[in-house]
């Protein structure tokens, strides 16, 4: 890391440095405040992701298939959501649709005709987006290639005496939540090549609309553990190389970053256990992650992604679920992966299924914001703290501000069926009907189908 930083009782610690730390002010309030960093660091480039990110869900197949990505379940899936009234969106394919890690080209054992189904999937209304990741499967054929190569991290002995080995090159083996294999040197600019002609291969030859951009996490490039073909490169440059990947592809999506913000990528939270510990700490996540210039957000999974937790329907939290896709549906993203129809009750379904529906009848204006943040470089979800300083609200952490005027008041707590909402200065226009003049701070009702939400009418006078 070229910094760690600890903050207790209002002072902020940083040390253990591997670059300058810049310290100033700009403005007297948040908004300046970011509006000055934004501009001198991370200036926005005027590009967005793909807009269906924004106007419609998402749906990843990990926690349905697992490990058993396949042609016909795919369909099947994506056949359920229309099926169910879900409205159709970004079908991301996960981990093993491919035939090893570095290997990128669909498993014929799992995929008759790939590009008959990706083919029926955008009939459908769908865009394809498949997994990969920098990782390279050891003693395969491309890995004996891009180690040959000098493709791949070196292991720090960098060398190897081996009857019969195709290379001197010894390639480092990296331990990850998958095992262990190697892991390509994107600092040599030929093995960024390589990957961007394989991915290339994916859209032109199937019909790929993009990719989901997982791991390029900095520990796995301790320096300790491996040698690159830059050895000035800190991991956390390693990090920055895979997130430049993407902007090849304007649908992406990455849940390790650095040094993007402001950048056409879609960042989604670090992944979230089903746990109501874990839904409270989505708003906090998402204001937090704009805040540092990532205005193109997305909260992990509905529900969480740990698949493990919704293989026994008995034991799923249900409402929990429910409040999740809440959470999620007026957000910049929101995506689902477990299928709420399997899961859930009808009526938790049918609620769900709202949610998916509010996202998208909400998707031009989240498109507009998102355009917006292309130019500001502003957040699209904001504190109420950016608007109203000074008066206590940025203690608050389970509502939050989309684009300027609406107020978003979701239940994270669990069996809560009323909340507390604080709502700043002005006339704010409930999605009950309830009229409420602010300052004020009043306790709703928040049945289990509610996702409460007010917008602001008029102007709002800012003093700028």
């Amino acid at each position: 890391m070229p910094f760690r930083y600890r903050f207790n009782r209002g002072i902020l610690t940083i040390d253990e440095t591997k670059g300058k730390v810049f310290v100033g002010k700009g403005g007297d309030s948040l908004d300046r405040a970011f509006e000055a960093a934004s501009t001198k660091y991370f200036p926005a480039n005027g590009e967005i992701p793909d807009p269906l990110l924004f106007t419609a869900p998402q749906y990843n197949t990990w926690i349905e298939l697992i490990y058993n990505q396949n042609e016909k379940d795919i369909l099947s899936y994506a056949d359920a959501i229309l099926g169910n009234e879900y409205p159709a969106g970004v079908m991301m394919i996960d981990d093993n649709w491919q035939r090893s890690y570095g290997d990128w080209r669909f498993r014929t054992d799992r995929f008759k005709d790939p590009k008959a189904m990706i083919r029926s999937l955008h009939d459908s209304g769908f865009k394809v987006m498949m997994w990969v990741s920098p990782f390279v499967t050891a003693d395969t054929e491309n890995f004996r290639y891009l180690a040959a190569e000098g493709m791949l991290h070196l292991d720090p002995s960098r060398t190897q005496e081996i009857l019969w080995a195709n290379t001197r090159n010894k390639a480092a083996i990296i331990r990850w939540w998958n095992g262990a294999s190697a892991m390509l040197d994107l600092s040599n600019p030929r093995a960024y090549a390589w990957i961007e002609s394989e991915l290339d291969f994916l859209v032109e030859e199937y019909g790929v609309d993009g990719f989901k951009f997982d791991a390029g996490d900095m520990r796995f490039y301790d320096r300790s553990s491996i040698i690159s073909f830059d050895e000035e490169s800190i991991p956390n440059d390693h990090t920055q190389y895979f997130a430049k990947l993407g902007l090849r592809y304007p649908l992406n999506e990455y849940r390790a970053s650095w040094k993007m913000a402001g950048l056409p990528l879609a960042q989604r939270l670090r992944d979230k256990a089903p746990e109501w510990s874990d839904l409270q700490a989505l708003i906090p996540g998402i204001i937090a992650q704009g805040l540092m210039g990532y205005a193109y957000t997305c909260p992990d999974m509905i529900g969480g992604g740990e698949y493990q937790s919704f293989l026994a329907l008995e034991s799923i939290d249900q409402e929990l679920v429910v409040r999740s896709a809440q959470v999620h549906a007026l957000m910049p993203m929101m995506q689902f992966s477990v299928a709420p129809w399997r899961v859930l009750s009808p009526e938790n379904n049918a609620i769900c299924r709202d949610m998916a529906n509010l996202h998208a009848e909400f998707g031009d204006e989240i498109l507009e914001l998102a355009q917006r943040s292309s130019i500001t470089g502003e957040p699209i979800v904001k504190p109420m703290s950016w608007f109203w300083p000074d008066v206590g609200y940025e203690r608050i952490h389970d509502q939050f501000i989309l684009g300027d005027d609406l107020l978003v008041a979701p239940v994270v707590e669990n069996g809560a069926r009323s909340r507390s909402v604080s709502f700043p200065e002005g006339i704010w226009i409930g999605d009950d009907g309830s009229k409420v003049e602010g300052p004020a701070v009043i306790d709703i009702k928040v049945p289990l189908e509610r996702l409460p939400h007010y917008r602001l009418q008029g102007i709002r006078e800012l003093g700028m």
